[in-house]
């Protein structure tokens, strides 16, 4: 099998070759609107397409929004319309993205589009974190209004990349809480987000794509929800989750990547057992509910010596697993 078979085989419930991190058969394509929004890594602010500044600081794992009183660009919740336009997708130069796309052998691997700052990320990126907090809260209708310009960007970005490379999948981004607990009440989440995102999730599957919904946080209590709207995949599921209990209420209908605790085994004092053991861990426990991708959250180990190992491991013991444990 190619990766790409092997990933649709666990993907569709048949026997795989291996388990694996179905982000390794992901080729991912740069398009324009990822291209302008790159940060360098020289810890200096830089402006994406909505105007919101970004820093990435030498040394940390990737840029950051830095959004204050002086440089929000929404300062005014009741006023957004004066603050923020939708980037003008008409404008962007896709012939790179072209040429980019024609080196993808998709024969082995899944051509992917990137698409970061998802409902709740923008709207946060836009004002601050603690002031779109409180304006879910205070002003939903506002609220509301403003996630409606984010997802017909959105919609309209989908379209646009179906038009011109033709993505196998979305690796889409939003972050929906913490390692703990949910950034909003799952009631204001549902009814200013979910029908949004299920819109944004038609559009990918209307196109023909894969929808990856990445948020490598707790999200428990949307699980049922996510097959509600849609999502093909939840990439980011750390162990906080209870992931057999998600197993249970999805009923096989919600794909996951996840599992690993990354942080606990990515530390000087982690032993080879102790990594090797966290891998045999998470595909003896959760792999045995199938449509599940064994992977660390964040998909890196920063210690280089422990994500030798993790990969070595994952490697032998993925792949004896789904030899030990054929698909019935």
């Amino acid at each position: 099998m190619t990766k790409r078979e092997n990933m649709m085989a666990i993907f569709e419930g048949r026997q795989p070759e291996y388990y694996g991190d179905f982000m390794d058969a992901l080729h991912f394509v740069t398009d324009p609107v990822a291209a302008h929004n790159v940060v360098p890594k020289d810890g200096k602010m830089h402006k994406d397409l909505w105007g919101t500044e970004f820093m990435w600081m030498p040394g940390a794992p990737g840029p950051h929004p830095v959004v204050n009183e002086s440089n929000a660009v929404i300062k005014d919740i009741e006023r957004w319309q004066d603050f923020v336009t939708a980037p003008d997708l008409s404008r962007l130069d896709w012939s790179e993205a072209v040429e980019l796309e024609k080196q993808v052998d998709r024969k082995e691997e899944f051509a992917a589009c990137f698409c970061s700052g998802g409902l709740f990320e923008r709207s946060h990126h836009l004002m601050g974190m603690e002031e779109a907090l409180m304006n879910y809260l205070l002003y939903p209708d506002e609220m509301g209004e403003l996630l409606r310009l984010i997802a017909d960007f959105k919609i309209a970005f989908i379209k646009d990349a179906a038009k011109h490379i033709k993505p196998d999948v979305i690796f889409y981004h939003d972050d929906w809480g913490t390692k703990i607990s949910l950034f909003l009440p799952p009631d204001v989440w549902r009814k200013l987000i979910k029908p949004l995102h299920t819109e944004i999730i038609k559009t990918a599957h209307d196109c023909g794509i894969l929808f990856i919904h990445h948020a490598d946080c707790y999200c428990t209590p949307l699980v049922a929800d996510m097959v509600e709207m849609g999502v093909d995949i939840w990439q980011g599921v750390i162990p906080q989750n209870d992931i057999l209990e998600i197993q249970r209420v999805t009923g096989g209908k919600l794909a996951l990547i996840g599992g690993v605790d990354g942080p606990r085994i990515d530390v000087d004092t982690a032993t080879e057992e102790d990594i090797r053991a966290e891998v045999r861990r998470v595909v003896d426990t959760y792999c045995p509910a199938g449509r599940f991708y064994p992977g660390i959250a964040n998909g890196v180990l920063y210690i280089e010596r422990n994500f030798e190992i993790f990969l070595d491991e994952m490697k032998k013991y993925g792949r004896q697993w789904a030899l030990d444990h054929p698909v019935k």
